[in-house]
């Protein structure tokens, strides 16, 4: 298949952010047609309508030999899924074997690198021209490798060896080999590299993906170049000052009495809240909130050891990024003391790109980040 197209834009597809970024995010990815995103949008009221309505569309896709829309439409069914509902699994598996007929035709190597006791899932694209370097590619909280396959075929077409891997708690690493997330994420990259050996390689993180690679590379020098998109250099510091400081208090002093409260607010209830508190719990292979939670304590200024990242950097950011607020980006542009070059990017409403991870405008984002990788290599 040839490279994927990024269309760009970011639409109205629902009054509701959760369901507006989700829609925007597989239409920008060049997976997703419009009119389709725009008839979900206008069916759905509710997380019970997210399901049934992506459902409709990726059978519809199906029966029309449509595959990649189709797999990308069971993908999206299932991001809103609590891990109690037995389609979770049933709806994954269905999108990774419609993805892979999808792209049958293509190039894709894929590779099941050893970690620890098991195994990290890997996918390699070689170029087709003269190799310019390797990039090594992952997301972060809630991605599959597979959601980055266009992306990486365009680092393909512009020369580059591209290496996507998912480590604990993300796709099979969490659904097949059974690993809960971890921080630590220069463990699964030194793995990688190790596996791998790439000459001339650029780390990329997506969204919470952005943390990881950042902390990797404070800890791997075989790691030439970093890329961050769309991250918090402390996430406890994206909520409100005085709150966090009430959470940390009930964290220390009632946390059973608040695992309890949370248990009987989310479990059983719709929204996005409920939604990400399930989804902790499901990535870290925790029972109780406050011990999925944890993790979220841990992913601070201090554990990503910026000070100790010796590579050259580039940090992107959104100015109307939902998720993280935008004071994030300047504090990690002057953390990054030791770096060899730092450079950062914000992206804006009038370049379509001021979403999270530049959905709008991937294109103009994948641009920047191999403009920026041949003037630093």
């Amino acid at each position: 298949m040839s490279e994927i197209k990024f269309p760009i834009g970011y639409y109205q597809f629902h009054k509701k952010q959760l369901f507006n970024f989700q829609l925007n995010r597989w239409y920008s990815l060049g997976y997703a047609r419009l009119k389709d995103m725009e008839e979900a949008g206008r069916r759905i009221k509710g997380f019970k309508d997210w399901k049934r309505e992506m459902l409709k569309l990726a059978e519809e896709a199906a029966s029309e030999n449509r595959l990649m829309n189709a797999a990308f439409y069971y993908r999206a069914a299932e991001f809103y899924l609590k891990s109690r509902d037995p389609d979770k699994e049933i709806l994954y598996d269905k999108f990774i074997e419609l993805f892979y007929e999808a792209f049958t035709n293509d190039e894709i190597e894929r590779c099941q690198v050893p970690y620890e006791s098991t195994f990290l899932p890997a996918l390699r694209i070689s170029t087709i021209s003269g190799k310019k370097g390797t990039i090594l590619i992952h997301g972060g909280f809630d991605s599959f490798i597979e959601e980055w396959y266009s992306m990486m075929k365009y680092f393909s077409n512009h020369g580059y060896e591209v290496i996507g891997f998912e480590g604990p708690g993300q796709g099979a690493a969490l659904r097949k080999y059974g690993l809960p997330l971890i921080y630590e994420w220069e463990r699964p990259v030194k793995a990688i590299l190790d596996y791998f050996s790439p000459i001339s390689s650029t780390l990329l993180g997506l969204s919470m993906g952005g943390w990881f690679c950042l902390r990797a590379a404070a800890f791997e020098p075989r790691i030439e170049r970093v890329i961050a998109s769309g991250h918090a250099i402390d996430y406890m510091k994206c909520m409100n000052p005085a709150l966090r400081k009430i959470h940390l208090w009930f964290m220390e002093h009632c946390r059973e009495f608040m695992n309890q409260m949370a248990a009987l607010k989310f479990e059983k209830r719709e929204g996005i809240t409920s939604w990400v508190v399930d989804h902790f719990k499901y990535i870290t292979k925790k029972e109780k909130p406050l011990d999925a939670l944890e993790i979220y304590l841990l992913m601070n200024e201090q554990n990503i050891h910026s000070e100790l990242v010796i590579q050259d950097v580039l940090v992107l950011a959104g100015r109307d990024d939902h998720f993280i607020p935008f004071k994030m980006y300047d504090m990690q542009i002057r953390a990054l003391t030791n770096a060899r070059s730092v450079t950062g990017r914000v992206f804006t409403k009038k370049e379509h790109a001021q979403n999270h991870c530049q959905t709008g405008n991937t294109g103009l984002a994948l641009d920047v980040m191999v403009k920026w990788i041949e003037n630093v290599s």
